[in-house]
């Protein structure tokens, strides 16, 4: 078997007297999609923050493609990227300045070229010289799917990756993700409140609810566990704690 692109173990992180992750651990095996829920202050966020080695966990360990994230992270940063619409570029640049920038931060090469591919498959070629500012929701959220996938990473966190856009838009989104790691053998972690984006994209979920992991397994499975018709309704026993009678079932 091939060794986890991702695995936590006992991760644990305060904030004060608030715990917000406590003793988490899981594994994401590589080429697979692993959504990561639960309601406001479960955790998610923290989680994704320290796996992107941006907080420094209390305790636990963190390992990505092989390197512990405490030790040596800067051997592997070069192989992940982030996405999130509620992170913005910079508005003055133009969607071609901004991919430059974060290539070059990346240290991507033949950058021009590589910025060229990413404005044919994204359809991004007619505002490339337009500001960021001056963009509309949809062009900004595929300008910041660019940007996570300039340097072709391995590891790939998408935090609401189709927040605020049409149902096209979001469709024609997921479906590159999907075309992405399938082509690159990527491994994405994804947080999102959107649970058909959930059930189409995810070959796991892990539920989080008061920063613990309370239950995991496929869509599919979690839907038939706890005899409900879709995630949001699983999503919704979680949340609330009311579930659990019916997953012991």
């Amino acid at each position: 078997m091939s060794a986890p692109a991702v695995e936590v173990i006992g991760l644990r992180k305060s904030f004060g007297p608030v715990v917000a992750v406590d003793d988490v651990s899981f594994s994401i095996p590589p080429g697979s999609v692993t959504a990561l829920l639960g309601g406001n202050g479960a955790g998610k966020t923290t989680t994704i923050s320290m796996l992107l080695g941006l907080i420094i966990p209390d305790a636990g360990r963190i390992g990505v493609l092989g390197v512990d994230m405490a030790r040596d992270r800067y051997r592997v940063l070069p192989f992940m990227n982030f996405e999130s619409p509620y992170v913005n570029l910079p508005f003055r640049l133009t969607t071609r300045q901004n991919l430059r920038v974060y290539g070059r931060l990346y240290g991507v090469r033949d950058l021009d070229r590589r910025i060229a591919v990413l404005a044919q498959e994204l359809e991004l070629e007619e505002f490339l010289d337009r500001p960021f500012g001056n963009l509309s929701a949809g062009q900004k959220t595929r300008v910041g799917l660019a940007k996570a996938l300039v340097n072709e990473p391995l590891v790939l966190r998408l935090d609401e990756p189709t927040a605020s856009l049409d149902p096209d838009t979001a469709d024609w989104v997921r479906s590159h993700l999907l075309d992405y790691c399938r082509t690159r053998g990527a491994t994405v972690v994804l947080a999102s409140h959107n649970m058909l984006e959930v059930e189409r994209l995810s070959d796991n979920v892990l539920m989080m609810r008061r920063g613990r992991i309370v239950d995991e397994g496929s869509p599919a499975d979690l839907i038939r566990r706890y005899g409900r018709r879709s995630m949001e309704e699983v999503f919704l026993d979680v949340a609330r704690a009311s579930g659990q009678a019916a997953a012991a079932g």
